[in-house]
C-alpha cells in the first residue's frame, strides 16, 4: 500500500501537472492517496480572467471549468503514483455531471475525487467540488493516462 500524502502547495503541484495560468485550475492539494484519491481546492479572486466574459454583470465559473478543475485534482492522485509519474491524463469522457450551485469569485472550490475502477492505462473517476456545505458540481470523469512527449500530436498510451 502506497503511503497518504499531506498535502501539495501550488509549486509541488506544478511538478506533477503540465498546466500553467490561467488555465491551472488546483491552488493547494490537502490530501492525496495516490492512484486511489484526493482532495484540494481553487481559491476563485475577481481577477480570474473568465469571470470577465461569464458573465459581466453576474461573474460565475463556468461548469466545465468546474470539470476540469477536478479532472487536474483527478491526474494529481493518479500522477502522484509511482508507476504513474511523466505521464499525462487526458480526458476519454465526462459523464452523469450535475451542476447544482453558482461558484463566485470570493468562493473557494473544495474538491475530491475518487478512483472508481482502473483497467491498464484507462480509468475511471468520482469527482464532487463544493462551496461551503453546498454542492457545486459532482459526476464521474473517465481518462486515459498517456506518455508524455514533448511532440506535436505525438501521444501513446502509458503502460
Amino acid at each position: 500500500m502506497t503511503a497518504t500524502i499531506d498535502g501539495l502547495d501550488a509549486m509541488q503541484i506544478k511538478e506533477l501537472l503540465p498546466h500553467r495560468y490561467p488555465f491551472l485550475l488546483v491552488d493547494r492539494v490537502t490530501h492525496i492517496e495516490p492512484g486511489q484519491r484526493a482532495r484540494g481546492y481553487k481559491n476563485l479572486t475577481s481577477n480570474e480572467q473568465f469571470f470577465e466574459g461569464h458573465f459581466p454583470f453576474k461573474p460565475i465559473m463556468p461548469g466545465v471549468l468546474m470539470v476540469e478543475a477536478l479532472a487536474q485534482l483527478g491526474c494529481i492522485a493518479m500522477l502522484s503514483k509511482e508507476e504513474f509519474r511523466g505521464s499525462l491524463g487526458v480526458f476519454t469522457g465526462i459523464e452523469n455531471f450535475k451542476f447544482r450551485t453558482m461558484v463566485a469569485p470570493g468562493d473557494r472550490l473544495d474538491m475530491e475525487v475518487e478512483l472508481i475502477k482502473m483497467k491498464g492505462p484507462l480509468g475511471r473517476m468520482r469527482g464532487v467540488a463544493r462551496v461551503g456545505d453546498k454542492v457545486a458540481a459532482e459526476g464521474e470523469i473517465a481518462f486515459a493516462l498517456v506518455k508524455r512527449t514533448e511532440e506535436k500530436d505525438s501521444v501513446a498510451v502509458a503502460r
